[in-house]
């Protein structure tokens, strides 16, 4: 009992075995829906080598020395952008974004191992001789080392995983304890350009609002006049931004606000997801038994449309069972940062914790059509090497801290 008691002291097993069974679920729904698919059949034999290699990764990561990960942090973060930099000259163009390099029959998409990079660099950075977020110099740097990678993989053009680095940088950000008007700052612009979305007059009445916040923060002209300066630039950047995205990335967002406007088309996944998941009940269709899987009506449906699989064959108590696995991964990984008694580690949990909710929350909501299709996929369980090996990379660094917790002071 003693031996077990201190394997359970330095290994989080409930944390470890929630990611393994969302490995397993992932499995299960990729062989479904590649097992009739006549180009996709091999996808689910690479998915157990990645499974696998992932696992491996995993303990590699678990074994390391504490302190590792925060003595390669700027070696990391370079090779990083040095990869983004390089898939936009040499990569492999994927769905309609140049982020892939093909190597023989396996592929590398470098914003996955960025995000492990640029969470590794931000949270050195913000603990780095006691940096004040607070301090605009600082605030600005911070958020430099996330907008870099941002910018590359816009240029891509991939807008669904700049979204996910932004929500990172935020909550790092926010983490690292930043004041009401530092929020205000970081924030607005986002709002911004999210009303911007709707047309002239919501962006119009969002930029008043945040005249009136400034008013209300009563700071000094000049730091006025450069926060209003940026929400503005912000608005028109996206409208930039959004005439250089390709046109089915154009229409993606089109049905986001109105899906039944092209139901042939770009809203064509999203609507047949629904149907997927509604069409399951309570306890699914069974395994192999979903129509909308098995007569392929949604396409590369073991990619970003996974879940509709889970829902179609195993139904609502499938399901809840995929959501109640990322929650308890969700808890674990807030409750490891919150006890972290080093703010280095505690900003590197947090990290991971915002990249897999994000993912997790735009995913599951690009299923039942709450959120644009933006071509993110569903940690764990969606195909695709790349992101399985960094995830569990992330949850080995996570155990690593688990277990190195007392070491600091």
């Amino acid at each position: 009992m003693q031996i077990n008691y201190k394997l359970q002291d330095r290994f989080d097993f409930v944390l470890f075995f929630s990611g393994i069974a969302l490995i397993i679920f992932g499995l299960a729904a990729i062989y479904s829906s590649t097992v009739n698919h006549p180009t996709a059949s091999g996808n689910f034999q690479r998915q157990i080598l990645f499974a696998a290699a992932s696992v491996v990764i995993l303990f590699v990561a678990y074994a390391l020395p504490a302190q590792t990960f925060k003595m390669f942090t700027l070696p990391t973060y370079g090779l990083s952008l040095f990869f983004l930099v390089a898939v936009l000259l040499v990569g492999k163009t994927v769905y309609g974004a140049k982020s892939w390099f093909g190597i023989g029959g396996f592929g590398f998409q470098p914003s996955e191992f960025a995000k492990f990079a640029t969470i590794l660099m931000l949270a050195n950075w913000l603990t780095y001789k006691n940096r004040d977020i607070n301090n605009f110099i600082d605030l600005t740097i911070a958020l430099a080392i996330g907008f870099i990678p941002i910018l590359l993989i816009l240029l891509e053009p991939d807008m669904g995983t700049a979204i996910v680095f932004s929500i990172v940088v935020l909550a790092l950000v926010f983490w690292s304890g930043i004041n009401l008007f530092g929020i205000f700052v970081v924030l607005s612009p986002a709002v911004v350009v999210f009303a911007s979305l709707f047309g002239v007059y919501p962006f119009i009445a969002v930029l008043l609002l945040i005249i009136a916040a400034l008013l209300f923060f009563r700071k000094d002209l000049f730091n006025s006049i450069t926060v209003f300066v940026i929400n503005l630039s912000a608005g028109f950047f996206f409208d930039y931004l959004f005439k250089i995205l390709k046109p089915h990335q154009q229409k993606r967002i089109e049905s986001f606000l109105d899906p039944s406007a092209d139901p042939l088309g770009s809203g064509y996944n999203a609507l047949q997801a629904k149907v997927a998941i509604g069409s399951g009940g309570l306890f699914g269709k069974g395994f192999l038994e979903g129509s909308q899987t098995q007569l392929r009506f949604i396409p590369q449906q073991w990619t970003d449309f996974i879940y509709c699989v889970i829902g179609e064959e195993f139904g609502f108590i499938g399901s809840i069972v995929v959501v109640i696995l990322f929650m308890i991964i969700f808890l674990r990984l807030l409750d490891i940062a919150t006890k972290a008694k080093d703010k280095f580690s505690s900003l590197v949990i947090v990290g991971f914790l915002a990249m897999l909710f994000s993912h997790f929350a735009i995913n599951v909501g690009m299923n039942l059509g709450i959120t644009p299709v933006v071509g993110l996929p569903l940690p764990f369980l969606s195909y695709g090497g790349s992101s399985l090996l960094v995830n569990m990379l992330m949850l080995g660094v996570v155990l690593n801290i688990y277990k190195n917790r007392k070491l600091h002071t």
